[in-house]
């Protein structure tokens, strides 16, 4: 990485970063030696941090952790629609290139939430539209993203048979299944389904991971069943890419 011509605001940025990657609160000592920086230099941006409330001091364990402040960029994150505005696009463009009708999903609890639906001519209409929520362990998006989270995190989503809606009498009605399909999504991050949410429809999604990893999205594509190619994969895969560095600030 080449060096910043303003050492102080990157090694800041990077301070926040790694506390948002973080379980919980860590020691100044424990980030200094993460992000090879002087500890003088971490105490003293985490001191003009603390004081805006991006970041916040527990004494008794001697760690800092995301304050108030940080959580209300998360808000304006929210408010201004980047995702969707980055994805409309990109999303119309792969629409041009499949002729199928493509969406972006974000997680929402159990769910993933549409924010992005683009349809193409003469195509079937989709239940997949912009505000609609579905079960995740039934679609391709929303497995493509449970693929990419800690297992423990995804166990905790769906604790037990009550946490498994059904729609169409097909997919996991269990945990283990569940683990099963998500355990078999390739390194690529690629997942599918195949009449889980409409009957004699399949979808084929990947993964959209923010700057440390996180599933942030995911883009999908949903074409009649038995009527899916390595094409349409590999156009699948090049938009989430492409959102990918685009919602990271790259091009």
């Amino acid at each position: 990485m080449a060096d910043s011509k303003v050492p102080a605001a990157d090694a800041t940025l990077r301070i926040l970063s790694h506390l948002a990657a973080q379980r919980g609160p860590i020691a100044a000592a424990s980030i200094a030696g993460a992000l090879h920086l002087p500890r003088s230099t971490v105490y003293h941006l985490l001191g003009v941090l603390q004081d805006r409330g991006f970041v916040v001091h527990l004494p008794e364990a001697r760690r800092f952790g995301l304050g108030v402040a940080a959580f209300e960029l998360s808000g304006g994150f929210a408010r201004q629609q980047p995702l969707s505005r980055l994805g409309h696009p990109l999303l119309a463009d792969l629409v041009d290139r499949v002729g199928e009708s493509a969406h972006l999903a974000v997680m929402h609890g159990r769910d993933v939430l549409y924010i992005v639906e683009e349809r193409a001519p003469r195509r079937p209409h989709l239940v997949t539209d912009v505000g609609v929520r579905l079960p995740a362990h039934l679609t391709a998006s929303g497995r493509a993203m449970l693929a990419g989270m800690p297992r423990g995190q995804v166990r905790a989503l769906f604790p037990d048979a009550a946490s498994f809606v059904d729609r169409t009498g097909i997919g996991p009605t269990r945990y283990s299944e569940l683990r099963r399909l998500l355990d078999a999504v390739p390194a690529s991050g690629v997942a599918t389904e195949d009449g889980e949410v409409s009957p004699g429809m399949a979808s084929v999604a990947v993964a959209v991971p923010d700057h440390v990893g996180w599933p942030a999205a995911a883009v999908a594509v949903t074409f009649p069943a038995g009527t899916a190619s390595d094409a349409v994969v590999r156009e699948v895969s090049a938009t989430a890419a492409d959102l990918a560095r685009r919602i990271r600030g790259r091009t």
